[in-house]
């Protein structure tokens, strides 16, 4: 069974993982309504986006597709919920990711909107771009932050917030 590519991608999320989950733990709930433009994601659904991606990839791994209609978001109301929702959703896609083959990941993923089909890839594709996608809303994430003058973890380096880096292992 070769899981090469699995294994990457889950090597990749978790490098991932600290940085997302520090700023996860940094929202409050007070800010969750907060919008820094009126055409913007306010900041708790885009939080709640970040936690979710992880969920995406179990579910390309394990379903072969997510249909909007039917996918069902967490409502967190604290931070707690945030980040254990957030942490329950690494678990699943930590597990889809171990136990899948390489030849599992050629086979198709396909998004739906009640039912109807907006696209068709491959999920060794589609994976790779959600956690893309986690990285990019991460980031769109960090901006709310900075703008709240909540402070902003290391990423990749140092913050301005956050000198302590360490690189993930």
């Amino acid at each position: 069974m070769d899981n090469t590519k699995s294994k990457d991608f889950l090597r990749e999320l978790n490098m991932e993982y600290p940085a997302t989950k520090a700023c996860l733990e940094r929202i409050p709930e007070n800010l969750f309504e907060y919008k820094p433009h009126e055409k913007s994601m306010n900041m708790g659904y885009l939080a709640l986006l970040v936690a979710e991606i992880p969920l995406w990839i179990k579910h390309m791994v394990t379903d072969g597709e997510i249909d909007f209609a039917t996918f069902k978001h967490a409502e967190p109301k604290t931070n707690k919920e945030l980040v254990d929702h957030f942490e329950e959703n690494m678990a699943a896609a930590t597990s889809a990711l171990e136990n899948a083959t390489d030849d599992a990941l050629q086979g198709d993923f396909t998004l739906k909107a009640n039912g109807q089909v907006l696209y068709t890839s491959k999920k060794i594709i589609d994976i790779g771009v959600s956690i893309n996608h986690l990285v990019h809303h991460r980031g769109q994430l960090t901006v709310y932050m900075r703008i709240n003058d909540i402070p902003v973890p290391s990423i990749y380096g140092p913050s301005a917030d956050d000198k302590n880096f360490t690189v993930p292992k």
